[in-house]
């Protein structure tokens, strides 16, 4: 039986009548604090109009904001309108902070702004391509290829959309690989730190997993982006046959199942949190926010049925795809489709938002990972046979009809 945690009567009842005053945390982003690297008049704030929901809609906007429609999360290799893709991760990594931000008295704008945009960066057929692209990146040019240092490039340099500090530090420090017990914002005060930290992670393989973001929003938006997946990947497991049931899942003090768990914890960071300079939870739910991910792994993540074709087919799809387009952007071939499709499409976003150098002289190996990080996985495979008609790599997805789609009983 399913069981769903509440607030204690005391703190609703404060956060009850402190709502109905219309009180917002004294540890909240204001609009006011808002940083932009550049003073553009037409980023001014207007009262229909404030800092970060301009910020949110730029990234609505953006070049690359429809891909995440064709980006896949875990289950890249089936045909399954019900498996989820990053287009609804964002949103509800979007709603539950919001919920959660509303409650603590946060500032919901500068939420959604960091929400929408933490996976801009993300490449096809998700981490797995994000680990066999930082290898190949890696490797040449000691450099690293993080998806939440890269959506912060998509943002902040390839298209220069004057997006706040806030929240390009919210989207950077997102990663929530290594979940803390407790937040505090460590605050960055300028363009000139964030950029030295930038470079210092894209440097270091591990440095991206040192960071905290500088808001209370920012730091919500990371614990939410594992609330998010956490259970809905178990869900998506069901849908793909991978496990028969949630229930297969060992019991934890918050639950096994998405429902439970969202919700547990959203109660707990809640009573941990309301009012305080930090975010936290205690020390039962933390732990089991450490099992929830470690059974994940093991039962979703490294299971061979994931990991077999990324052996087999995505990693050496992508070092073919990697040497031709790099070679592509070596020779400046106008008439391959890095050019025609790719570096076309940001020239003319930069119409509107121009760039301190001409994007065409980037070096080309952040050409060619610009490119492939914004491709969608249809893309990638049906412009890797393109490339390479003859080759014997491919994809073999799990079709509609197939019989391993057909349901799986509940045992």
């Amino acid at each position: 039986m399913r069981r769903y945690e509440a607030l204690s009567p005391a703190l609703e009842q404060e956060i009850a009548e402190k709502q109905k005053a219309g009180w917002v945390s004294p540890y909240a982003c204001k609009n006011s604090d808002v940083i932009r690297r550049y003073d553009r008049e037409s980023d001014q704030p207007k009262i229909y109009r404030q800092p970060f929901s301009k910020d949110a809609d730029k990234i609505l906007n953006s070049l690359f904001y429809n891909r995440y429609a064709d980006k896949t999360q875990v289950f890249s290799f089936y045909r399954n309108d019900d498996l989820s893709r990053r287009a609804l991760h964002v949103q509800l990594v979007s709603r539950i902070a919001r919920n959660i931000g509303a409650v603590l008295g946060l500032n919901a704008d500068l939420i959604e702004a960091i929400a929408i945009g933490h996976d801009m960066g993300h490449t096809p057929f998700g981490h797995a391509g994000e680990h066999a692209l930082h290898r190949l990146y890696h490797a040449r040019t000691g450099r690293c290829f993080r998806h939440n240092l890269h959506s912060v490039r998509v943002l902040d340099s390839m298209i220069p959309y004057n997006i706040s500090l806030q929240t390009l530090d919210g989207i950077v420090c997102h990663n929530g690989e290594l979940p803390l017990a407790e937040y505090r914002p460590q605050p960055l005060e300028s363009f000139a730190a964030f950029d030295a930290r930038m470079e210092a992670c894209i440097l270091d393989e591990d440095g991206d997993r040192k960071l905290i973001p500088g808001t209370l929003e920012g730091c919500l938006v990371r614990i939410c982006d594992m609330l998010a997946y956490l259970g809905k990947d178990r869900q998506d497991a069901v849908r793909a046959h991978l496990i028969p049931a949630e229930s297969v899942f060992p019991e934890t003090a918050v639950g096994r199942t998405n429902a439970e768990l969202i919700n547990n914890l959203e109660v707990n960071l809640i009573e941990q949190s309301f009012g305080m300079p930090y975010l936290k939870f205690d020390e039962e739910h933390f732990a089991a926010l450490q099992q929830l991910k470690k059974d994940n792994y093991e039962r979703i993540y490294l299971q061979e049925a994931v990991q077999k074709q990324v052996r087999d087919s995505v990693i050496p799809m992508m070092e073919q795809m990697y040497e031709r387009i790099y070679q592509d952007a070596v020779n400046r071939d106008e008439h391959s489709c890095l050019y025609r499709h790719h570096i076309a499409a940001v020239l003319e976003k930069q119409q509107w938002y121009p760039a301190a150098m001409p994007y065409t002289e980037t070096a080309s190996d952040d050409l060619t990972v610009d490119f492939i990080a914004a491709m969608t996985d249809d893309y990638f495979v049906d412009y890797y046979h393109e490339l390479f008609p003859d080759s014997p790599y491919h994809i073999e997805y799990v079709g509609y009809f197939d019989e391993s789609q057909d349901p799986l009983p509940l045992t």
